[in-house]
């Protein structure tokens, strides 16, 4: 009897720290994939059309949390207001003899008794108390009564910290993103890709870049205002008042994405247009851009 009562609470234990590791995991997992997104968002890539393995998801968080500084910041003030979204909303759901609204109907202590206090507290006692009583929360109260008391607290949590991940993540994955289509800030590599004549409708000729290359026999679906655009500036000047370099976003599937960065001085909402390269089918070029961009 005296055996088997250690050996049940170690496996309380291990079934709890399993549970714990699968959270986690799962949190890990949703934060780099809301990271990812949010980032090839911003150049137009739809990330269910990327191959990564699954398990690099669960590193890119580190980028999130902790990358530099600011991103330290910005975790520390998530999880500040995560425990204080947790703690009112369990107040809320709550009966009103249950919640932190009780502590304050009773009587003030010395410390206090000033005035203003009185009326700070008072003033938030008749507050909280309306807006706990109300008809709309008296009815969101009536739906979550149904989710079972056990899990009512859990699944509040689990809520919360999506909500705070997924928001932390997007918001880092757009600013990472935005760092790297600048290019006095990009942490991108500089592309330079050499391909034969008949495998790409853009580029500049090795013999001669300032002769424009025959487009006889291509055909065009879309908006031509696009590849006119990106027309003649296929090389790197980083001599023009608005440095032309050309970076590589990634490599994937078979598909090469590029595009030339932008000046610390481009409009907040300006995009790079970005060109995917199918390096397995000759002649084919897709320019993705959020919008037509002015010939210069």
């Amino acid at each position: 009897m005296s055996d088997s009562q250690p050996s049940q609470n170690n496996k309380q234990i291990l079934g709890t720290f399993a549970s714990v590791l699968g959270l986690l995991g799962i949190f890990l997992y949703f934060t780099g994939w809301i990271y990812r997104w949010s980032y090839f968002s911003y150049f137009q890539l739809e990330l269910t059309q990327l191959s990564f393995p699954l398990r690099s998801f669960l590193f890119v968080p580190i980028q999130v949390f902790v990358g530099h500084g600011w991103a330290l910041v910005k975790t520390i003030l998530a999880l500040f207001l995560s425990a204080t979204a947790i703690k009112v909303t369990l107040w809320f759901v709550e009966p009103l003899t249950v919640n932190f609204i009780l502590p304050l109907s009773q009587p003030l202590n010395s410390i206090s008794r000033r005035r203003k206090w009185q009326k700070l507290q008072r003033s938030l006692r008749r507050y909280a108390k309306h807006f706990h009583q109300c008809s709309p929360s008296k009815f969101i109260r009536e739906l979550v009564s149904l989710v079972p008391t056990s899990l009512r607290k859990d699944l509040i949590i689990v809520i919360w910290l999506l909500i705070v991940l997924f928001w932390l993540a997007r918001i880092q994955g757009w600013e990472d993103a935005r760092r790297d289509a600048i290019n006095q800030t990009s942490t991108l590599p500089v592309f330079t890709y050499i391909f034969p004549k008949e495998d790409l409708v853009l580029g500049r000729n090795l013999d001669d870049i300032f002769i424009d290359p025959s487009l006889e026999d291509y055909r065009f679906i879309g908006d031509l205002t696009l590849f006119d655009y990106l027309r003649g500036l296929e090389d790197n000047d980083p001599s023009l008042k608005e440095p032309r370099i050309w970076r590589l976003l990634l490599e994937n599937n078979k598909i090469i994405y590029c595009f030339f960065g932008l000046d610390k001085t481009a409009d907040k909402k300006q995009v790079p247009a970005v060109l995917a390269i199918k390096t397995d089918k000759k002649g084919q070029v897709m320019i993705l851009a959020p919008s037509i961009p002015k010939v210069k």
